[in-house]
């Protein structure tokens, strides 16, 4: 397999793309509307439901227990630390008790709560994206860093960045690299069903 070298131009291409995916852009700006206008705050329950249940239907993320992961959000009192942009959060959110003895770690489902909140702040995390950052730390040796280490998210964010700069992309924010990443990844690297 080779991919192409991530360069302005083909972010540019899979942007221009992205902005024809109809069923994406109308999800996506649906979201938007809700964490941003409709329900902005997370301290009321009712508020983050809608949002945890919308995010795991459209984003297929298996919260088999919406009502749990809300209720763990809401007392989180995570509004002024989503504000100033608090990486430590995405790892709080996304470890969540389902049993007196058992948690499970939505980590990829955190990346798109914060996200959409702040999207340029948070960058959404997939085994899409993760795909794609791998073949190209393989293939370019863009910066030296574990896999496991993009399930740390500031150490997730840190790679995004080095990725950013390695390539010469600081004129695209995060959230377009977001659509690149998550865009190449499926096309290259496709879920086999």
């Amino acid at each position: 397999m080779n991919i192409e070298r991530p360069t302005k131009n083909i972010i540019r291409k899979y942007l221009e793309n992205w902005e024809n995916l109809e069923n994406y852009v109308l999800q996506e700006s649906s979201l938007t509307k809700l964490f941003k206008e409709t329900y902005p705050e997370n301290n009321d329950m009712n508020d983050v439901l809608i949002k945890v249940c919308s995010l795991n239907d459209f984003y297929s993320t298996n919260i088999f227990s919406p009502f749990l992961v809300a209720k763990h959000i809401v007392a989180l009192n995570i509004d002024a630390r989503l504000q100033s942009g608090d990486l430590s959060l995405v790892n709080e959110i996304a470890n969540v008790t389902v049993s007196t003895d058992k948690s499970i770690n939505f980590y990829s489902f955190a990346t798109k709560y914060c996200s959409h909140h702040q999207p340029v702040l948070y960058p959404i995390f997939d085994s899409f994206v993760e795909k794609l950052l791998m073949y190209f730390k393989r293939r370019d040796k863009f910066y030296k860093f574990y896999k496991y280490e993009l399930r740390d998210y500031s150490k997730y964010k840190n790679i995004l960045k080095k990725f950013q700069n390695y390539y010469s992309l600081n004129d695209f924010n995060l959230k377009e690299l977001d659509k690149y990443l998550w865009q190449a990844g499926k096309e290259y690297f496709p879920k086999k069903y």
